[in-house]
């Protein structure tokens, strides 16, 4: 007879399908950590952007509105012409504009706002649920010594795209067609000629750019105005940049 035999366990298969269990779980749990943190960093810079994006239509409608030709902020002298431009959202329309051609390069001073529509002192939350017919535009006086409306609009022809039919990028409805309000027959002309060169040399898309008379004027209420200077992390429609085309050919 024996007695207090006691037999040791043995390291079997499964105990080491545990241990590696255990160390897969570990890898699995950092890999899962370091991702958390990927996408926490990915959104502290990418969040104030999505946020302007998501509740653009929701931006307080507070501001004063003026109708008419809009009242330029700086001292515009006699002599200074008007273009007015529809290319999608005014916030990026404006800062492209004033950036290349403010100071001393012809630019005197720019509004946002809405025109082309058949209500009167719209509102921002109206314009966006496209019932009103407006367009967010930007109203533009300018030096012509400097800088000439031919120049306005094939800068116009560069910084957007015209080929899509009430968009820019991510931005869909009526109130982000592309248009050229003309002020005056010159306007007109210039504004179908630099169009045709465009649409020949350009663009392989049909450009859907509306010309038509500039209609009455609304300024956009005072948090829309100089958007992205104030908020330089603010929300521009990525369709906003300057494409690096050759200069038009006049024929």
């Amino acid at each position: 007879m024996v007695f207090g035999l006691y037999s040791m366990p043995t390291l079997t298969p499964a105990s080491k399908s545990t241990s590696n269990a255990k160390s897969n779980n570990g890898i699995s749990f950092n890999s899962a950590f370091i991702a958390l943190i990927f996408t926490f960093l990915l959104m502290a810079f990418t969040m104030p952007s999505f946020i302007q994006r998501l509740f653009r239509p929701m931006s307080t409608t507070m501001g004063v509105t003026a109708s008419g030709g809009g009242s330029p902020r700086a001292a515009v002298p006699e002599g200074a012409e008007k273009a007015t431009l529809g290319a999608g959202c005014f916030w990026g329309v404006e800062h492209l504009y004033r950036k290349h051609f403010g100071g001393d390069k012809g630019i005197y001073d720019t509004r946002v706002g809405y025109t082309g529509g058949d209500s009167t002192n719209p509102s921002y939350k109206q314009v966006c649920s496209g019932k009103t017919g407006h367009n967010e535009a930007l109203l533009i006086y300018y030096d012509p010594s400097k800088v000439t409306y031919r120049q306005l609009l094939e800068f116009f022809y560069r910084m957007h795209d015209p080929t899509t039919a009430n968009r820019q990028g991510p931005d869909t409805g009526t109130n982000y067609r592309s248009g050229i309000y003309f002020h005056n027959e010159e306007q007109e002309k210039i504004a179908k000629e630099v169009t045709k060169q465009a649409n020949e040399q350009w663009y392989k898309g049909k450009i859907v750019t509306e010309i038509v008379p500039a209609g009455p004027w609304w300024d956009a209420e005072d948090y829309h105005q100089l958007y992205l200077n104030k908020n330089p992390w603010g929300y521009e429609c990525p369709s906003h940049f300057l494409r690096p085309f050759e200069p038009l050919e006049q024929k």
